[in-house]
C-alpha cells in the first residue's frame, strides 16, 4: 500500500512537471515567434547607412523600388530624437524618483507617504496614450506647438512611477543593521542614507532605471500627441522631433516605406534587449 501511494505522489510529481514546463514554452512560444520574425525580416536591413542617415522621403523609396534597388536612408533621425527625449526625461526623473522612493521607504507609516504612494501606483497604471494627451493640453498648446520638450516630459511622467518603486523597494529589503549601525557610530539619517544606505541599494536602483528606460522607449501613443515626428535630424528641443517608434507608424502608414518597418523594429528590440540583460549583470555582479 505504501509504494503505491509513493508511486502515485511520484506520477503526479512527474504529471505537474511537464504541465509547467508545457506552459512555459507555450508563454515563450509567441515571443519566439516575434523575435524570429523580425529578425528574419530585419537582420539584412541593419547597416551603418541604415543607423546613420536620416528617412528617405516617399518618392525615393518609390522610384528605388521601381530600380529594384533597397530603399536608401535609415532611422537616425529616430535614434537622436529617441536619445534626446530619453535624456532629457532621465535628468528629472532619476533624481527626483530617487528621493521620491527614499521617502516612501523611511516614512512607510506616514499619511502623507501613504497617499504619495497610492497616487505612485495609480500613475504607473495610466494608459500611455492618456499620459500623451494629458501632456499635450499641458505642453504641446502653451507652447503652441508640438517638441522634443513635451515628449520628454510624457517620458518623464511614464519614468517616475517605475524609479520611485524599485527605489522604494531596494531600500526596504536592506537590512536593518546596516542604518542602525550607521546611526550607532554618530552619523545622522541625511548622511547614513547618502553615504551608507543609497550606495548599498546602487544596483537594485541603477536596475530600476534601465527598466524604466527600456520601458517607456518603446511607446508610441505619448509621442504621437508630444513630438509628432521630423523626417531629417533635428537637436532642438523646442522643435517636432522624432522617435524610433514614431518612425514605425510612420513605415506602417505609407506603403513605399513598409519594408523599414522591420530593420527599425529590430534595433528597437535588440536596444531593449540589451538595456535588460545590462540590468541584470549589474544586479548580479552588486549582489555578489
Amino acid at each position: 500500500m505504501t509504494n503505491t501511494r509513493i508511486k502515485r505522489r511520484l506520477a503526479k510529481d512527474k504529471l505537474l512537471l511537464w504541465t509547467i514546463y508545457l506552459f512555459a514554452a507555450l508563454t515563450a512560444l509567441p515571443l519566439l515567434a516575434i523575435l524570429g520574425e523580425v529578425i528574419l525580416r530585419g537582420y539584412d536591413q541593419i547597416s551603418w547607412e541604415f543607423l546613420t542617415q536620416p528617412t528617405p522621403t516617399a518618392y525615393k523609396a518609390m522610384k528605388a523600388m521601381e530600380a529594384g534597388k533597397s530603399i536608401p536612408g535609415g532611422i537616425a533621425n529616430g535614434i537622436i530624437g529617441t536619445m534626446i527625449m530619453l535624456g532629457m526625461a532621465a535628468v528629472f526623473a532619476i533624481p527626483l524618483g530617487i528621493l521620491c522612493g527614499t521617502f516612501l521607504a523611511e516614512n512607510a507609516k506616514n499619511r502623507f507617504a501613504k497617499v504619495v504612494s497610492y497616487l505612485t501606483d495609480l500613475l504607473q497604471g495610466t494608459p500611455s496614450v492618456i499620459i500623451g494627451i494629458v501632456t499635450y493640453i499641458w505642453v504641446v498648446v502653451p507652447m503652441k506647438g508640438y517638441s522634443a520638450i513635451a515628449g520628454s516630459v510624457a517620458l518623464f511622467i511614464m519614468m517616475l512611477p517605475l524609479i520611485i518603486r524599485s527605489t522604494e523597494e531596494t531600500l526596504k529589503i536592506l537590512p536593518s543593521s546596516l542604518k542602525e549601525s550607521a546611526l550607532a557610530l554618530g552619523g545622522n539619517k541625511a548622511r547614513v542614507m547618502l553615504k551608507v544606505q543609497l550606495p548599498a541599494a546602487f544596483g537594485g536602483i541603477f536596475t530600476g532605471v534601465l527598466l524604466a528606460i527600456s520601458r517607456v522607449i518603446g511607446e508610441t501613443a505619448p509621442l504621437m500627441f508630444t513630438a509628432l515626428g521630423c523626417s531629417f535630424i533635428r537637436w532642438s528641443v523646442d522643435k517636432p522631433i522624432s522617435a524610433v517608434p514614431l518612425l514605425i507608424w510612420e513605415f506602417f502608414n505609407d506603403p513605399n516605406l513598409q519594408e523599414l518597418i522591420w530593420g527599425a523594429s529590430l534595433f528597437l528590440l535588440l536596444f531593449v534587449l540589451l538595456l535588460n540583460i545590462t540590468a541584470k549583470y549589474i544586479a548580479k555582479k552588486w549582489n555578489q
